[in-house]
């Protein structure tokens, strides 16, 4: 029989009985034994004999013991991580239909109609969606694009590449010719250079919104695009020099040999510098939210009787406290927190923005002289970090009008993150004490709870669960995939990537490149989505990483309906038709007399709602100046 063993595979030590003193052999009869041995006989554990050990041996004996039972728990833990891997089923992986390859690494990209925009080393390419062949190539700048953004306005569309300088520039393609339109940031005196923070671009291309920083400020700019002019202009071109002079294409010897070799397909865009585009419209600049101060005014009576405008009455905007208050508050709150307030102060960083064009809606009030076309923005939603409110700017006006908001959303926490659907038909805004709202700004602008269904209580489904154990496996990057509904691709920090069916939460298949990818401990994932086609394109990792030479640079075409498993997909999709009309309702889904009822029926209610707001604030002036009067009596 073996004896018996622990469960590390170490024989166990069973106590045994030791005597202090010499061992005498007792008579046969246990009335003859001595009862003064019994207190010399001990009960001993043979492992607490190597604590009587001498140091450093005692020591060493228990490192050796404590990396053996760390060592035996790490085999153990492999041993049931590879029973669970071979014990789940694995997803389908397919590889990408085709690539492109670059003599340098690419820096971003986007998707627009049928054009996939690359920015790289001095400017950026055009290449086909559905071949990925270059078609143009435009390199006139001193340093590497960092962002690109693409625009689809119908037939045409709107780049905006953004250098490592923080410059944007915005150029106009359109059938066979790519136009340069404006440097937006771009001074000649080094020392006021602004830089681009963040820029966006209405659903349309009608609106353009920069927010820019320089000189310890940050201020956010707003044009409006002329879209209808560039279309003409295009048509009719007007050329900036001597019409007589033929117009320069650029010299493609100016590429790399590695670059030339990639041009199989004829060069069917050319740059039309000579022609000449109209410029954007300037707009408004808004600036952020001066802080609260101390005011003049002696009495509230007096408040009412000279201030004008009365936007944001009630939700944190338009205080008036006096000094005196003011300085009673701070000298308090400096008592209290004395010793927070000893210490050194870090510089407080400058306020970022957030902004979101928003279409009309019943909850953006426009004038009613406001004639605004079917789909086009009215509204610009900002709000600034570290502040409660969310404003409403009004697009209806000139770079001579007064920038005031013409509405304020007041929020009990600081807004941390706000996003628009791209229906833009729903705006949530999350609030740092973990509050989420989700307006509704289609229909009847009411507040709806997260999975709130009928008269039943909110939910929340987790569809992948944050890894724990394994944070090489948590997720990195998510994006919709527009063409497949209810499909969402997943990016892992180990670069696994993975599509998910939202309403069964289940992985449908995997996506991997060619070739293993090297990839850093803060993977950030460059990739591309098309709107329109069912394409997903992805940066080939391994150059940007490794740096090695005879490894070229890489996009990954990855094409859904060349596969298998997603050729039907769209077909037996498992979100029904009436929750996808629902998530991306919009005005112009209604049927035109519905939309016509809406409209008329909620314009009405503001005319009501602005005549009775008018009359109580014109009573309430001349009861302040009755009441000034009775006071100085």
């Amino acid at each position: 029989m073996s004896s018996p063993t622990g469960s590390r595979g170490q024989k166990m030590r069973l106590p045994i009985f030791t005597q202090k003193g010499l061992l005498e052999v007792q008579s046969p009869t246990e009335k003859d034994w001595s009862k003064d041995d019994e207190e010399n006989y001990v009960f001993k554990d043979p492992a607490q004999e190597l604590d009587s050990l001498p140091q450093p041996y005692r020591m060493i004996n228990k490192l050796v013991s404590l990396l053996f039972d760390r060592s035996w728990d790490i085999i153990q833990e492999r041993n049931r991580l590879r029973e669970a891997e071979l014990s789940r089923i694995q997803p389908t992986i397919y590889s990408p239909v085709f690539k492109s390859e670059f003599s340098k690494t690419p820096n971003c990209m986007a998707i627009a109609q049928d054009y996939v925009f690359i920015g790289g080393a001095k400017g950026f390419s055009i290449y086909s969606l559905y071949d990925a062949k270059r078609i143009y190539v435009w390199d006139k700048l001193k340093v590497d694009v960092t962002s690109i953004w693409a625009t689809d306005l119908g037939s045409e569309i709107l780049i905006a590449p953004v250098d490592e300088m923080g410059i944007v520039r915005l150029f106009y393609l359109c059938k066979d010719g790519l136009f340069f339109i404006k440097t937006i940031n771009e001074m000649d005196d080094t020392n006021r250079q602004t830089t681009l923070v963040k820029m966006e671009i209405s659903h349309g291309g009608d609106f353009a919104a920069f927010l820019l920083q320089g000189a310890g400020e940050t201020w956010l700019d707003v044009y409006k695009l002329p879209k209808e002019s560039w279309l003409k202009e295009v048509e009719n071109p007007q050329l900036t020099t001597n019409p007589k002079k033929k117009v320069r294409q650029p010299q493609l010897n100016t590429l790399d040999p590695v670059t030339l070799d990639n041009l199989e397909t004829d060069i069917n865009i050319c740059f039309k510098g000579d022609i000449k585009l109209s410029l954007p419209i300037y707009i408004m600049k808004i600036k952020p939210p001066k802080p609260i101060t101390g005011t003049t005014f002696k009495s509230p009576l007096e408040v009412f009787a000279k201030i004008e405008g009365y936007y944001g009455l009630g939700s944190g905007q338009n205080h008036f406290i006096k000094d005196s208050q003011w300085e009673q508050q701070a000298t308090i709150f400096n008592a209290t927190y004395k010793k927070y307030l000893d210490g050194e102060w870090e510089e407080e960083p400058l306020s970022v923005a957030t902004f979101h064009f928003l279409l009309p809606s019943c909850i953006t009030t426009m004038p009613a002289e406001a004639k605004i076309p079917s789909g086009v923005a009215c509204v610009l939603g900002i709000h600034w970090t570290g502040r409660h409110n969310f404003f409403l700017y009004s697009l209806n006006r000139t770079s001579k009008d007064k920038v005031d908001p013409e509405g304020v959303w007041p929020c009990a926490a600081p807004i941390a993150v706000s996003q628009l659907s791209p229906c833009c038909s729903y705006l949530v805004l999350a609030c740092e004490d973990g509050v989420l709202t989700l307006w509704d700004l289609a229909e009847d602008a009411s507040l709806h709870l997260v999975a709130a269904k009928g008269t039943q209580g909110p939910t929340i489904s987790v569809l992948v669960e944050r890894p724990v154990k394994h944070p090489d496996e948590a997720i990195c990057a998510v994006a919709p995939v527009p063409a497949l509904p209810g499909m969402v691709l997943l990016f892992s920090r180990n670069g696994s990537m993975h599509l998910l069916d939202v309403a069964k939460s289940q992985v449908i298949c995997a996506f991997a490149p060619p070739r293993p990818q090297h990839l850093v401990v803060a993977w950030k994932p460059v990739f591309a989505v098309s709107s329109h086609h069912p394409y997903f394109l992805l940066r080939d990792e391994t150059k940007a990483t490794t740096k090695a030479s005879d490894t070229p640079n890489s996009v990954f075409y990855f094409h859904f309906d060349a596969y298998p498993l997603l050729e039907n997909i769209s077909r037996n999709c498992t979100i029904s038709q009436a929750d996808l009309t629902e998530a991306t309702a919009f005005a112009h889904m209604l049927p035109l007399e519905k939309r016509c009822e809406n409209f008329l029926w909620k314009r009405l209610q503001e005319v009501e709602t602005k005549v009775r707001e008018q009359e109580h604030r014109a009573r309430l002036r001349r009861y302040s100046l009755l009441l000034q009067r009775e006071n100085r009596k």
